[in-house]
């Protein structure tokens, strides 16, 4: 009981993490990237709408979020509420399982079944009112897309795909070598299957993004995730790695299915990636 309580407790103690990568072009002027995720947001949680919208001071360059930002019906307005603050800032956008179906109860031990086809609720979420709700703040979308942004003087090359956790990726209508003159080569998706990891490292990404594992949300202290609900391996459950040539990195996100609201040894996060100059 007294374990419950505190997985109870822990997945309100949001923290802003702070990661240095080494990707930028040299000479290239650093950039600071919000990256927000799995809020899995419903119209309650009036403690992480107030924590989000507290991030706007600490002025990110630009903003990624990473899906699976809604928990209910009616959150698309307490979200575009939340993320406030931040319009003005460009950012872009990729869509979760749970930015199409709400959620439902699950056994947690099936998240132990390798191979697991998820299966989605019966319940359609307001998907287009979300994504109107993203493009009119002004970021793009990058769901099985291309893109491309200037912050701080520097051109970023961008792609990314809808969520391979229910088979929406289409990484083939994006593919291809990136902008060799880009200062910044950078990729997006919710889930980081490694269908999508390994040729998205192929095309010479720089840096690859990436939410929907919880960092394990349920960890055992001293060892880490035990799982990730995908086929990466559980050592890269959540924070910075390394994919064949491309830097990676997964964010363990704010949020739980609203059946499921604990954390342990794995508390809520966004992320602040100072990116800076490669050596040399």
């Amino acid at each position: 009981m007294g374990t419950l309580a505190y997985a109870l407790w822990e997945a309100r103690q949001f923290t802003l993490r702070s990661v240095q990568v080494q990707v930028l072009r040299p000479g290239s002027r650093p950039v600071r990237i919000l990256q927000l995720t799995d809020l899995h947001l419903t119209p309650t949680q009036t403690d992480k709408m107030a924590w989000v919208r507290s991030l706007a001071a600490e002025d990110p360059d630009f903003v990624i979020l990473t899906g699976d930002l809604l928990g209910h019906m009616d959150a698309v307005p307490y979200l575009a509420k939340t993320l406030e603050p931040l319009r003005g800032v460009p950012g872009v956008f990729v869509f979760g399982s749970n930015d199409y179906w709400s959620p439902k109860a699950i056994n947690p031990f099936k998240y132990f079944v390798k191979g697991r086809v998820p299966k989605m609720s019966t319940a359609r979420l307001p998907t287009d009112e979300l994504e109107s709700e993203l493009l009119n703040a002004g970021w793009s979308s990058l769901n099985n897309a291309r893109g491309s942004a200037e912050v701080q003087g520097n051109r970023i090359d961008m792609r990314g795909v809808n969520d391979p956790h229910i088979q929406l990726d289409r990484y083939h209508e994006v593919a291809g070598g990136f902008d060799p003159d880009a200062s910044l080569r950078l990729a997006v998706t919710h889930a980081p299957y490694l269908r999508v990891l390994d040729p998205m490292a192929d095309d010479g990404a720089d840096l690859i993004i990436a939410g929907h594992t919880h960092g394990g949300q349920v960890c055992l202290p001293g060892y880490g995730a035990l799982v990730t609900n995908c086929d990466l391996d559980s050592k890269r459950a959540k924070g910075l790695s390394r994919h064949q040539g491309a830097a990676l990195h997964v964010s363990a996100g704010l949020g739980t299915n609203p059946y499921a609201p604990v954390r342990l040894a794995c508390p809520p996060e966004a992320t602040m990636l100072h990116l800076v100059p490669k050596a040399g």
